[in-house]
């Protein structure tokens, strides 16, 4: 009956650690884009760069809707029973949901595909988000450390 325990308890882990590298995944390609964005010295609308970024706001999203969708649902659902990472989840949710948010607001005015958005503001834009996405990614990686453990 042990090994039975034990196997559900190696199931969650496997499923968690897949979960984790799925997250890392998608935040190094999100981080891709966006050092390639910020490298950009001047936009317009009508150059190729809007495609980029284009996906670079869906790369985003996704990005943050896992984190928030994936990964917290299944901590606070109580998938998780490691008292350890709850702690450290509820310590680092309020903000890494702040940063969602500010991402959300950053895809919501840059998204090409149904507006035109004036980029005269879009490297000052981008300085910020990534300021915030370090802060982010700090709490991340306490949380992704945590989980792995």
């Amino acid at each position: 009956m042990g090994s039975i325990e034990h196997s559900g308890a190696g199931d969650r882990r496997t499923r968690t650690k897949e979960m984790v590298d799925k997250w890392l995944d998608e935040r190094q390609r999100m981080l891709v884009l966006y050092c390639k964005l910020a490298g950009i010295e001047s936009f317009s609308p009508d150059k190729p760069e809007k495609q980029l970024l284009r996906d670079f706001c869906q790369l985003l999203i996704d990005y943050v809707a896992f984190g928030h969708f994936e990964v917290f649902d299944r901590i606070t659902s109580g998938d998780e029973r490691r008292g350890e990472v709850i702690k450290v989840a509820q310590a680092a949710f309020p903000k890494i949901s702040e940063v969602t948010e500010l991402a959300v607001a950053f895809n919501d005015k840059y998204d090409l595909s149904d507006h035109i958005q004036p980029l005269d503001t879009l490297n000052k834009d981008l300085s910020i988000l990534g300021e915030d996405l370090a802060i982010r990614i700090e709490q991340e990686d306490k949380l992704v450390e945590a989980l792995l453990r």
